[in-house]
């Protein structure tokens, strides 16, 4: 039985949905605002709502993390102090980074400081540097193995957190240029492309096409360690992280609590193969690339990658239906419109928005004060619901 308190479960989120979706299974959540990060795209959280986003993270009783982990020029810099300035009048738990004068203001400001998969840390001494310049806790290189980071954990103080779960980059630490270099969009600076996971061929001499093992050549497969969890609590890995600020609620709620259940117990004692494969396949139903052990047990090679497949090796796919298009709050019912499909009473959905995360089942639709069992595609309905939904709110079935 594992007796320590540990480890931290730490969910990427990029809005109050992500939030919703997760906190009754994740112990700390980290995210950015639309300045300095390395998901520019995910702009819900500005430094002008930061406060009151992280006062909802700690009303459920959650640690608030702000990732300022993207490159910062020269010309950057005042932005660094205007969004470090945010961050310690948020009141966040800790500052994600990498670059040495974000440390050094987050310091200066009195902030935590958690030192970024960025920074490529790889053995105890680097750590041990990071932690004189006060630093609470290491984000360790995605590429070093099992043993390895049982070795740092063992030669330093400082906490040390890895990932466990998600997207995996294939250049060293996602130090990749590939996106700039074909269409000028830094990955460095928030604004990925993601070309490593379009189709390529290989072309030689002679306008010679090579065969290879599909198309998506350059596309790694999304780490999955939820079958070794005993190895990693064994290790002394303080905290776990979950790659995935950019996708959406209905995969958080799940990845948090198989990653939940499965810690527990480890803590209980209860945790079997079975078990394993049972989480195995929930995480599986939800979107991923395929499975991999990323670099815990060995440079992976080919088995490392999905060159068959594109960006979603799920069988299970949600599926867009319509739009809320209001919501009566007397009635605990939505007006509905159906762009994209049709609705029946017992379907599975889910209703989703910036700051709604809903999952439930149709139990009543209506039209002009008729009860449907079926409703079709362009239709206006009434549809009962669970709890309050807002104007624009997706739904889909899944």
């Amino acid at each position: 039985m594992y007796n320590s308190p540990g480890p931290e479960l730490i969910m990427g989120i990029r809005n109050l949905a992500g939030l919703e979706a997760c906190y009754k299974y994740a112990d700390a959540v980290y995210f950015s605002t639309d300045k300095l990060s390395l998901r520019a795209k995910a702009k819900d959280v500005t430094l002008e709502n930061l406060e009151k986003f992280v006062s909802e993270v700690k009303a459920r009783g959650l640690k608030a993390y702000l990732a300022v982990n993207s490159t910062v020029n020269e010309d950057r810099l005042e932005e660094a102090d205007h969004v470090i300035a945010a961050a310690a009048k948020a009141r966040v738990n800790a500052v994600i980074a990498w670059d040495p004068a974000v440390i050094l203001k987050a310091r200066k400001a009195g902030l935590r400081t958690h030192i970024s998969t960025q920074a490529n840390v790889t053995n105890h001494e680097t750590a041990e540097f990071y932690r004189t310049l006060g630093a609470e806790r290491i984000v360790l290189s995605r590429e070093l193995s099992l043993e390895e980071i049982r070795k740092i954990r063992q030669q330093t103080e400082i906490q040390v957190e890895t990932f466990v779960h998600g997207a995996m980059c294939m250049a060293v630490s996602g130090r990749c240029h590939l996106s700039a270099y074909v269409l000028g969009k830094s990955g460095n600076c928030g604004e990925c492309t993601q070309p490593c996971r379009w189709e390529w061929e290989l072309h030689g001499e002679n306008d010679l096409v090579m065969q290879s093992r599909g198309k998506y050549l350059l596309s790694a497969k999304d780490l999955c360690m939820i079958e070794y969890i005993p190895a990693l609590l064994e290790a002394g890995i303080d905290a776990f992280k979950v790659e995935g600020r950019l996708r959406d609620p209905g995969y958080l709620e799940v990845v948090s609590r198989c990653y939940r259940e499965a810690i527990d117990a480890c803590k209980e004692g209860t945790y079997t193969r079975e078990k394993a494969d049972t989480w195995r396949s929930g995480l599986a139903a939800v979107y991923n690339r395929g499975f991999s052990t990323g670099f815990y047990f060995g440079v992976p090679g080919l088995e490392g990658f999905s060159p068959e497949k594109g960006m979603n090796a799920s069988e299970k796919k949600r599926r867009a239906v319509g739009i809320v298009e209001n919501y009566y709050p007397k009635k605990q019912a939505a007006a509905i419109k159906l762009l994209e499909g049709g609705l029946a009473t017992g379907d599975e959905i889910l209703i989703e928005g910036n700051t709604t995360y809903l999952k439930q089942q149709v139990s009543s639709l209506m039209k002009k004060g008729i009860n449907l069992q079926t409703a079709e595609k362009g239709d206006e309905v009434g549809l009962a619901v669970d709890r309050a939904v807002r104007k624009n709110d997706r739904i889909f079935i899944i």
